[in-house]
Order: C-alpha cells, then sequence, then structure tokens
C-alpha cells in the first residue's frame, strides 16, 4: 500500500510507457480476445448441458462440436467465396 501511495504522490507513473492504443482494453485485438474468450466459456457450457443435462457420451458431445465446427467452415468458405464467383448474379 506504500509502495503504490509513493509511485502516486513521487508521480513516478509520468516516467513509464502508455500501453500502445493496439493493446489498449478498447481496441480490436483485445476486443477480438474477449470474445474469442467468451465462445471458449459458451462452449464448455454447451459440452456441460450436452454431457450432463442430456446424458450424452463425451465423445458424442466431441462428434457434435466437429460436426458443427465442419459446417461453419463449410458456410464461411462459401460466403467469402460468393462476391468472388458469378453464380450469385
Amino acid at each position: 500500500k506504500t509502495d503504490f501511495i509513493n509511485f502516486i504522490s513521487d508521480q513516478e507513473w509520468k516516467s513509464i510507457e502508455p500501453v500502445s492504443s493496439w493493446f489498449g482494453p478498447s481496441s480490436f485485438l483485445m476486443s477480438s480476445m474477449s470474445a474469442l474468450f467468451q465462445l471458449s466459456m459458451w462452449i464448455r457450457h454447451c459440452h456441460g448441458y450436452l454431457t450432463e443435462n442430456l446424458g450424452i457420451p463425451v465423445w458424442g458431445s466431441y462428434a457434435v462440436f466437429a460436426l458443427a465446427t465442419l459446417f461453419s467452415g463449410l458456410i464461411l468458405g462459401l460466403v467469402s467465396e460468393a462476391p468472388e464467383t458469378e453464380w450469385l448474379v
């Protein structure tokens, strides 16, 4: 506590380099990291629901997530390539 008070009162904080805006809490990079961690917690919650509440075996839950990953990759791939092709026109 005393070190923190001395840090403030002696204005030692002025000699410290500020955090780059790229690594700031509200930057795109940190917001993306936060969303990734929230997604991982949601996946963990879903895995718990599938195995504990629905009684699906652990390998079955993994299979559900593997299929969801494959299908979402397929959809994202199709959507990302659609502007480059003429099949939508």
